[in-house]
């Protein structure tokens, strides 16, 4: 989980993708970015609930990916199992 200023910053950005490992959870979040990632992400943007409101699969570097109902985000590497419906 994402607790700190600087982790919510960065996210996964510049790790490699084993280094990922099962994603990473951005609290009170309704945007990312994916600015400095070196492998693409599924966002699992989530709700109040923790309950998924949308998901963007295999998002590349270099973009932002906004979801307004979404209170956290789940950003996973792409493919990941997790990011099935």
């Amino acid at each position: 989980m994402a607790a700190t200023r600087r982790a919510r910053l960065l996210g996964l950005s510049l790790l490699d993708r084993d280094a990922a490992g099962t994603g990473l959870l951005i609290p009170r979040c309704r945007s990312v970015h994916t600015f400095g990632m070196r492998f693409r992400l599924d966002l699992v943007f989530l709700d109040a609930a923790m309950e998924p409101v949308s998901i963007r699969r295999a998002v590349p570097a270099w973009r932002v990916a906004t979801e307004r109902r979404a209170r956290a985000v789940l950003e996973l590497p792409a493919g990941w199992p997790g990011a099935r419906p």
